[in-house]
């Protein structure tokens, strides 16, 4: 009996330590990554352009200088009425929504040094330099102010209107804390591999315009609790003063998976603000095509405090930046 009875301790002691071992084992095999991980594991994998080197601008004066450069493209993305009221010499005028078409059909984008998106501000233009660098385009750069630093006939109604000090007395001066991380957003492509639920996602995002991504200073400061506002702007810039609730997030680096990213809301709209719209556009873009809700504000601190901007020379608009070349009509 005795025999019996060690047997059966002996017998009781081996398979919990075998459910104890597989259980283990269990625990230890590794979590397949979502889509979301997935594709953000190949754009860090892959230079992680958006928070290391964004953004690409070009200035006028360089693309006014390789006017008769052969590898030098300019695709001017404005509506067919303005291109035709006046455009850059040899510039091509393309929809955006027919950008990665354009580049994956229509061109041989390695043939040029610089391939330059032409828009209004510069925002826009950002925003789709940002999509087709994500794409893999290294090449692209969006034309800093856009259209409106061309001649002072764009910038009338772009950025001469819209630079405003309208809300410089209604900043925020202290700093407001960074959430924990959290839930990360869905992904449901369908595909496998990081680089087939990028096209995926790229060719959807593609289909709407930028307008639907960005909100004007106007809406936001009545609305402030509306938005989780991500300040993409240096500490000094921050501390002069921003809209109320608003997160500081470092340029070039906070919005990687190894810093900051996740702690973005999935149940909130992100609205990314900057100095001029131009780099938060960037951002916009990288954001949408991870699945977030976002938009962009426009023109940036511009569109409220305009004047301190000029005052402290942190690209505060201003008609110096207006360059009045000729135009094509």
């Amino acid at each position: 009996m005795k025999k019996i009875t060690s047997y059966l301790a002996v017998l009781f002691i081996a398979i919990s330590l075998l459910n104890g071992f597989n259980s283990n084992a269990q625990q230890n095999i590794e979590k397949p990554l979502s889509e979301f991980e997935l594709v953000v594991k190949y754009l860090e994998s892959n230079g992680d352009f958006t928070n290391t080197k964004a953004p690409a601008l070009i200035l006028a004066n360089e693309i006014k200088e390789n006017l008769k450069n052969d590898k030098y493209l300019v695709l001017d993305i404005r509506s067919e009425s303005w291109f035709e009221y006046g455009h850059i010499k040899n510039a091509k005028n393309v929809k955006a929504s027919e950008l990665l078409n354009y580049f994956e059909n229509e061109i041989n984008p390695e043939n040029f040094d610089k391939i330059s998106i032409v828009c209004y501000s510069g925002q826009s233009a950002a925003y789709y330099t940002s999509l087709l660098r994500i794409a893999g385009y290294n090449n692209v750069f969006n034309l800093k102010w856009g259209m409106s630093s061309w001649a002072e006939e764009f910038a009338t109604n772009i950025w001469l209107k819209n630079s405003k000090n309208t809300y410089a007395d209604k900043l925020e001066l202290s700093p407001n804390l960074m959430p924990i991380k959290g839930e990360l957003p869905t992904l449901k492509t369908g595909k496998q591999t990081a680089k087939e639920i990028l096209n995926v996602r790229l060719k959807e995002v593609f289909t709407k315009p930028y307008k639907e991504y960005y909100v004007k200073a106007d809406t936001v400061f009545k609305n402030t609790n509306n938005y989780f506002i991500v300040n993409y702007v240096n500490v000094d810039k921050y501390n002069l003063g921003h809209i109320k609730g608003s997160i500081r997030y470092q340029p070039k680096s906070s919005l990687s998976s190894l810093e900051n990213l996740y702690t973005l809301p999935i149940n909130k709209k992100v609205l990314v603000s900057c100095m001029t719209g131009q780099s938060s556009a960037y951002i916009v873009a990288y954001l949408n095509v991870l699945g977030y809700d976002v938009a962009n504000l426009a023109y940036g601190a511009n569109s409220y405090m305009n004047a301190t901007l000029i005052e402290k020379g942190w690209n505060g608009f201003i008609e110096k930046e207006i360059k009045n070349y000729p135009v094509t009509e």
